[in-house]
Order: structure tokens, then sequence, then C-alpha cells
């Protein structure tokens, strides 16, 4: 199966997914619906269905776009606050399009109804892809805003980390998350963990991609053991920065720190941050005549 990146809005991805036999396509997290439109004319591609891994604007709006468009287009998400909603999954759910197969896993804590999309295509030898919106970023996690430290350990410790039984590529598994958040993430990362050769590997990389306009996605599940201080709450150094031991309360004082970290004074509070970003869904959808 074929990914193209899309980099939307500030500094969103969203994704469209195409098998290449049949030119079948399925879109993750559809927030600019006429940018999207546009790679879906230029791949030749068909589409078939949306995923909707939450609810925020910046990841959905595009939705009621295309429903209106396409009346039979299923949209799938797991929070009945996405817009243009057709099919509610549950966690574990498998969703089949084609040759290409969808785990759904429920991942709460960014928002109470967060899902992420687990992809692996039949017959084929690539390892599969993550779309982790913004449970799992490069080199860090999304905030707390709906849950507590406990769901989000889970979430990355046990359900994005457990070997699923369809393949044995489990580590290198292609992980796409829902924003371009890597070089704040890895200088949060080098402040837990100074030491830490593939922190400032990563970073130096990611700052490179940065200066050139080049998307730092995807990384893989292996890669983020190694740097992500969130995915390393077990580790000694990382334990030693939060002075505590128990993993979960190491996921809690790690979040508070980055929250914290280098907060420019002028930053704009949440509902002004998320109507700025409304503004920039409204420049991006076409006129109305």
């Amino acid at each position: 199966m074929k990914v193209k990146v899309i980099s939307v809005l500030d500094d969103n991805y969203m994704y469209l997914i195409i098998e290449e036999r049949t030119k079948d396509a399925i879109a993750v997290d559809a927030s600019v619906s006429k940018k999207l439109l546009d790679i879906v004319r230029k791949e030749d591609a068909n589409l078939k269905a949306i995923l909707t891994t939450h609810h925020h604007l910046d990841h959905s709006r595009g939705n009621a776009d295309l429903v209106q468009r396409f009346p039979n287009l299923p949209v799938y998400g797991a929070d009945d606050r996405i817009g243009g909603l057709t099919h509610k999954v549950i966690h574990n759910q498998v969703l089949k399009f084609g040759d290409i197969n969808v785990r759904c896993l429920f991942t709460p804590c960014h928002t109470t109804g967060h899902i992420c999309f687990y992809m692996w295509e039949d017959g084929c030898p690539d390892a599969p892809a993550l779309f982790s919106g913004d449970t799992l970023f490069v080199g860090g996690c999304g905030q707390f805003f709906e849950g507590t430290a406990e769901q989000m350990y889970k979430n990355l410790l046990e359900t994005l980390s457990s070997l699923p039984p369809e393949t044995l590529l489990f580590l290198l598994q292609k992980v796409f998350c829902g924003h371009e958040h890597t070089v704040r993430n890895l200088k949060f990362a080098l402040k837990v963990e100074p030491d830490n050769e593939h922190v400032k590997e990563k970073l130096a990389w990611a700052k490179a991609r940065d200066e050139d306009d080049i998307p730092t996605v995807p990384s893989s599940l292996e890669e983020e053991f190694l740097y992500n201080p969130f995915m390393r709450v077990r580790e000694e150094a990382v334990q030693k920065f939060t002075g505590t031991t128990d993993p979960v309360e190491v996921m809690r004082v790690l979040r508070k720190e980055k929250d914290d970290f280098k907060k420019p004074k002028d930053r704009l509070p949440i509902p002004a941050l998320l109507a700025y970003q409304l503004s920039l869904l409204n420049q991006s959808l076409p006129a109305q005549k």
C-alpha cells in the first residue's frame, strides 16, 4: 500500500492510503477536503472511506464537506463528536478495504474517544503502518486534555506496544502521527536524557528536515523506544529526571514538564488556539456561493 503524507494547516498531517492494485483509497484525518480531493485526483484514486482519529476540528473538519459531496462515503471513528460520523468503531475491531486491513485501537487520553488505526495489506511484505493521531508523536505524545497519565501509559506501553498476531514486523511498523512536532519534542527529550546519542542523532536529522520543509514522518515503533521519553518511562535515566520510579508517575511528571518546556510568555490559551486553528480551516474551505 502507498501512503501519501499531506501537510495541512499550521503543522497537521492527513494521509491518503492507496491500494496500488485497485487504486482504492482511504483517508485518515481529512481536515481539509479540497486539498485531499486534489491529491485523490492526482493519484487517480477512488476514495472509499474516511478514518478519523478524534473529533478535534483540525482532524475532522473536512468530513462534513466530503459526506455532502459523496453521500455514500463512510466515516469511521470512535467518538460521537466527530463530524459526519457514519460508523462508530470499537477497540480491536478490524475493518477491511480490499486487501487493506485496519485494526482500530482505542487510545483515550488526548480525547475520551481517540482511536489509532493499525494497517497492513494482505500479501505485502512491507511493514504495517500505525496512524497514531494525537496519541503518539515522533519523540513525544499528545496532551492529556481529556484523560490521565494512567491512560496514556496504557496507550503507549500496552495498547500500541503489544505484538499483533498479523505480523512479526511489529517493531518496524511505520508510525504516521497527526502533527509535525518532532524538533520541539526531541529538544525536550534531550533535556530529559542529555547523554542519549539516539536523541542527539534524531534531533540533528529532524532539524535538517525542518530547514528543508520536509516531513519527519514516518518514524518506527522500534525507533521511538530509543529516543521518545514517553516510551522510555521504565528507563533509569528517565526515572532519574522525574524523581520517581513508578512508570505512571514518570509519565505524569514528563507530561507536566513537557507542557511547561520553553513555554512562550505570549502563548495563546487553549480557547484562543482552537479559534486560530478554526480560522485556518475556514481559510482552506472553498468560498460559499
